[in-house]
């Protein structure tokens, strides 16, 4: 008797698309976001969920789940608003082992040595999701060599961040901090100059060129960052504006900022 594929093109019971995903797990959603992991990561794949539309952009998906015998459901709209808590998944929803943030250590053993240039990106407080994304997003597309995210922080991969990065995610080494690890000085041990971005008082950013080898620190919405690390930064840099408004929010500055290095390595 032949065997019987994984593909069961039929839609679940509620009972179904409300399971839990297992621990060591995150579901992720987003059409870019899952097709970025499968690209990058397909042997973390652990279960596909996709409407019917998405039959088409997702073959090779399927293929894999058929050879891999990875289980795959195709399901109406309702049951993936189910799954993953939003009307936002785009048709497309995955169960994907987790990725661990790596050690400060192993992230700057893996960068290019001193004086070659890099931009690290430095996160004090920020625990917006879709912020953390548009971030990704933007730090990929201009180069970034990674991110480093705060010590006991809950900020991490999850659905809604991927799904706004649109595939940023997966382009970027995530490292976390140790507890009490001296993160500027590791940072200048390694040929970096710390840069720590305030929303006035810093220095003008287009005034002089950025450091080719540089960690950019950012803040939470509001609160700002500490004044600890502001104080242990080499630099202070402010996006000069308008005036019109306080200051633009932490995905927009992130952009702004990035794109100014990129501009500075071209040149």
């Amino acid at each position: 008797m032949a065997e019987r594929s994984p593909w069961h093109p039929r839609a679940q019971t509620p009972r179904e698309a409300g399971a839990a995903k297992p621990d060591g797990e995150d579901r992720l959603y987003g059409l870019n976001a899952c097709r970025a992991v499968f690209a990058k990561r397909p042997q973390d794949v652990r279960k596909v969920w996709l409407a019917e539309s998405r039959i088409p952009a997702l073959q090779p998906v399927l293929a894999w789940c058929v050879k891999h015998r990875i289980g795959y459901r195709v399901v109406d709209g309702a049951d993936l608003d189910r799954l993953t808590a939003t009307r936002h998944h785009e048709g497309v929803c995955f169960d994907v082992r987790r990725r661990e943030p790596s050690s400060l250590a192993a992230l700057l053993a893996g960068l290019p040595p001193a004086p070659m240039p890099a931009l690290l990106v430095v996160l004090d407080g920020v625990g917006n999701p879709h912020n953390f994304g548009a971030l990704l997003r933007s730090a990929a597309h201009f180069g970034a060599a990674g991110v480093i995210l705060p010590a006991g922080s809950g900020l991490g991969l999850s659905g809604a961040a991927c799904r706004v990065a649109e595939g940023g995610a997966e382009a970027l080494p995530l490292a976390r901090a140790g507890a009490d690890e001296d993160v500027p000085g590791r940072l200048r041990e390694a040929g970096f100059q710390v840069a720590a971005t305030v929303p006035r008082d810093g220095a003008d950013l287009y005034a002089e060129p950025l450091p080719a080898r540089l960690a950019l620190v950012f803040g939470a919405e509001g609160e700002g960052m500490s004044e600890a690390l502001i104080h242990a930064a080499d630099l202070r840099l402010t996006i000069p504006g308008s005036g019109a408004v306080e200051s633009l929010n932490i995905a927009a500055s992130a952009a702004v900022l990035f794109a100014e290095w990129y501009r500075g390595r071209r040149r």
